[in-house]
């Protein structure tokens, strides 16, 4: 039976995993999270899931799957990471509130024998116009300095700036789960026959 390690902090990821009805252990490391100047978009995301997998790989048992996984968002061709701070994150959700932008959440699974799945997905999140007051409230309240473009769609910021989803809700909070259930699938995790 294989063991499926998520290496990551977020809440988010493993409440979806949670309810995939799959079992996980929690492996976290410190890794670098920058990534070269010409990649764009979805790229990134790939690059710097299979870039935290590669942290792992020399540990990894032949009966693990390490699942990793980074989300960016875009505007236009600028890349919102993780805000420093609450005034960083009041000037990304300013820069986003009343336009379209792009999420994208790179995957990697890589196995103890060595094999290794790198894919992506990507949302296109539609924001209707947000006061500075609101964006402020958001920021005070719900601190999203842990997400990247400073917003969690779950959160209240969700509920009021969110007027159209093109893609996969789930992406947006940070981990495609169709997608990564269809690939653990093909290495012996999940349901069969359902």
């Amino acid at each position: 039976m294989k063991k499926l390690i998520l290496a990551s902090n977020s809440p988010r990821r493993r409440q979806l995993l949670t309810d995939l009805g799959l079992r996980y252990d929690v492996r976290l490391r410190e890794v670098d999270e920058s990534f070269p100047a010409h990649l764009r978009r979805a790229d990134i995301a790939e690059y710097l899931a299979a870039h935290k997998a590669s942290a792992y790989r020399a540990d990894l048992q032949p009966d693990e799957v390490l699942l990793t996984a980074d989300t960016i968002v875009c505007l236009d061709e600028q890349v919102l990471n993780k805000p420093a701070d609450e005034a960083e994150a009041v000037g990304m959700l300013s820069q986003l509130q009343g336009r379209a932008h792009d999420v994208y959440t790179g995957v990697c699974l890589l196995t103890g024998d060595g094999r290794e799945v790198v894919f992506s997905d990507h949302t296109r999140v539609h924001f209707r116009p947000l006061s500075e007051a609101q964006i402020r409230y958001y920021v005070q309240h719900y601190r999203p300095l842990d997400k990247a473009g400073a917003y969690g769609a779950q959160d209240w910021i969700g509920l009021v700036a969110v007027t159209r989803l093109e893609g996969s809700y789930f992406n947006v909070m940070g981990l495609p789960v169709h997608r990564v259930y269809e690939e653990l699938e093909k290495l012996g995790f999940g349901v069969s026959g359902a």
